[in-house]
Order: structure tokens, then C-alpha cells, then sequence
């Protein structure tokens, strides 16, 4: 996505070489208080993307806000979105930050149409809309109120705790649409977490989001996601994130193993001779060439060993949604089509009475990009 096709004929030559070409750049701001990173302001003509989906869920929709992220976990698999803009999936994408100024007064323009379904729609499953950045661009209380009013149906997958500066908000809006909340919270090592996802808050404050939002009177599900082979899949690592999920008050959770796309690859693998070297070759092992999933044997392996301590931690294993790989609407079983085979009646029953049910095996095959 280049933002093409829009008209404001406006060009910075001081910017890079991929956003100087951009009619819709208003102005490049760098700022003290976010030092060493700039911001791109865009005006862009649409908030809504729609991602193609599977099965009877024909496609979902998603909102970004921002391109690019200040957390610069090293294995986000976002990163390849930045080549788009001829910026790298490294370093770019956590300083240089894309910030769609008006993405709220477009967002109310296409939610009026006639044509809108007033679908679910999923925010973070890209780039994460309470990034640092948010604090300054206060982005997010224009969309909620814009798909609250319209009567649409959201989710919100975050690692930023300034979530918590719009729950009151959310609170409000969730009495006219389903809002689901979750939380990514991956690593429970605190220099490992510091490492891996330099620009994160730390998993303690990330923990009393949770309870914050549970507080608030929201469900929420913890993202333990990517799990990063012989660093964060010990038995020990597992079962110290499931306990303290479940006693910030978390009410379920999503796992996978790590993968590694396109230019994430060799970012990662940066970090992790940088980092831990001795685990290159383990590594390069399990990821070869152009491999992006760990082998089937090891999430298969991985499943086994947390899918008991899941339920020994009284979590349950919560689906994602189809389409966007977020966590699930509560309101798509009153929104998807009817089912056309028995088997997936079979399946609608299983999942309306069991809406965050543990997942089949065959579904850890097929971890969640995130």
C-alpha cells in the first residue's frame, strides 16, 4: 500500500526516499520525547481493509492506524509491510512511523454507507493502535466512537498498557456493540522480554492491563504468541505464564510457535546471534531456506506440553478469528451465513456452546501469524 491515487500533490523532499513520493504526506515531525524515531503524517483515503478469510467466514475486516511500531520486537511479523513504502523491515519499521492523522473522520464516512454490513471489525492484528505514538496522535477514542455509533462490532489486540487510558470509553461503547479485548503478552522473562521486544511495556504492566480491563468488565484473552523455540517453551516458562495470566484474571488464551517470513527472517536471526548465539544453528535448523513455520513435530510437540498445563491454570484455549488471525468477535456465530454441510453445523453447535473452547489438535498445525 503506497497510498496512491490520492490527490493532495504534496512531496518533502527532507524525508525518505519511499514517503517523499507519497501525495498524501502532510509533514514529517520528529519530536524530543520520541527521540530517534519520526513520525509520517498521512491523510489517507480509507481506514477499513478487508483480509480475505476461509470456510464459510468469507473475509474479515481490519483497522491500522499506524504503519510501523515503536515496540521493535524483532520477530514481528508486520515487517514486510514496510518495504512497501521502499523503507527497510528493520530499523525503519520501529522509527519510522506511519500515523493516518485522519483515519477516524474517514473511518465515519465508510461506516455510513448504505453497503456496510456492520461486520466485526479487528484492530491490532497489523501494527498495534496503542503504540507509544498513540499518546501523542490520540487516535483511538475517534474509532471507537465511530463503530460504536454506527453499531460495529470490534476487537482490540494490544501490547500497549494505554489501553487503560480509554476503558472508560470502551466501557461505554460496549453497551452499544460486542467488544473483545486481548492482550499479547509473550515473554515472562524480564531480560529476555527487554531484548526481544525492546520498545514493549514490561510484562508486569502488561499483566495489570489485564486486570484493569477485566475490572472494567471486559473478558480478556492473553496472546502467548509467538512462544520462541528453547527460549520461552520450557515446561517452566509455560507454566509461570499461564499462572500469571490466569491471576491477573485473564479468561483465556491463544498460543503458537514463532515464524519467521519474508524479511523477518534475517531480522531475527540478527538478534538472535547478536543475543544467543549458540542457538543459530538450532535455528537455522528448524527455519531452513525459505521455511517460515517450525516443523509440524514441533508444534506438535508444543501442544502436547501446553495444552494440560492450559487446562491445569483453568484457562481455556480461545480461537482466533479466521480472516484476521485476532481474537474471535463474540459477535461473528450471530453474523456468519448459514453453515452449508453438516459438518459445519456440526461445528457452529460445538462453537456457540463453547464460544472460547479449547481447539483440535489439527488446529495447533496452523499457528496464528502474529
Amino acid at each position: 500500500m503506497r497510498w496512491s491515487g490520492q490527490e493532495l500533490g504534496v512531496e518533502q523532499v527532507d524525508t525518505l526516499p519511499g514517503l517523499a513520493r507519497l501525495n498524501n504526506l502532510v509533514r514529517s515531525v520528529q519530536t524530543p520525547e520520541f527521540a530517534g524515531m519520526t513520525f509520517h503524517e498521512v491523510l489517507a483515503k480509507s481506514a477499513l481493509n478487508r483480509v480475505p478469510g476461509q470456510s464459510y467466514v468469507p473475509f474479515g475486516w481490519t483497522i491500522n492506524p499506524y504503519r510501523g511500531c515503536s515496540h521493535a520486537c524483532a520477530y514481528c511479523f508486520a515487517r514486510p509491510t514496510h518495504q512497501y513504502l521502499d523503507l527497510d523491515a528493520g530499523e525503519d519499521f520501529d522509527r519510522q512511523i506511519v500515523v493516518k492523522v485522519n483515519a477516524a473522520d474517514v473511518l465515519r464516512t465508510e461506516l455510513a454507507r448504505p453497503s456496510w454490513k456492520h461486520e466485526p471489525v479487528a484492530l491490532g492484528t497489523n501494527t498495534d493502535p496503542y503504540q507509544r505514538a498513540e499518546g501523542r496522535y490520540r487516535l483511538m477514542p475517534g474509532i471507537i466512537d465511530a463503530l460504536a455509533s454506527s453499531g460495529t462490532p470490534f476487537s482490540i489486540l494490544t501490547k500497549g498498557t494505554l489501553l487503560r487510558r480509554d476503558l472508560s470509553l470502551l466501557a461505554d461503547a460496549s453497551q452499544q456493540v460486542p467488544i473483545d479485548l486481548a492482550m499479547s503478552i509473550a515473554v515472562y522473562d524480564d531480560d529476555l522480554q527487554q531484548s526481544v521486544e525492546p520498545g514493549t511495556p514490561s510484562t508486569n504492566a502488561r499483566l495489570q492491563t489485564v486486570t484493569a480491563a477485566r475490572d472494567a468488565g471486559f473478558d480478556c484473552t492473553v496472546f502467548l504468541m509467538p512462544i520462541l523455540p528453547y527460549l520461552t517453551d520450557t515446561r517452566a516458562h509455560l507454566d509461570d505464564a499461564l499462572r500469571r495470566a490466569k491471576a491477573a484474571g485473564a479468561t483465556g488464551v491463544m498460543h503458537s510457535a514463532l515464524h519467521l517470513r519474508g524479511a523477518v527472517k534475517p531480522w531475527f536471526m540478527q538478534w538472535l546471534e547478536r543475543e544467543h548465539p549458540e542457538l543459530v544453528p538450532k535455528y537455522r535448523a528448524m527455519y531452513p531456506g525459505a521455511a517460515a513455520y517450525a516443523p509440524k513435530a514441533y508444534r506438535d510437540w508444543l501442544a502436547e506440553r501446553i495444552r494440560p498445563l492450559i487446562r491445569a491454570h483453568g484457562l481455556v484455549r480461545v480461537r482466533e478469528d479466521p480472516a484476521t488471525g485476532g481474537v474471535r468477535s463474540t459477535a461473528t456465530a450471530l453474523r456468519s451465513p448459514p453453515p452449508r454441510t453438516a459438518a459445519q453445523a456440526a461445528a457452529r453447535v460445538a462453537e456457540a456452546s463453547a464460544a472460547a473452547a479449547v481447539g483440535p489438535a489439527a488446529h495447533d498445525a496452523a499457528p496464528t501469524l502474529f
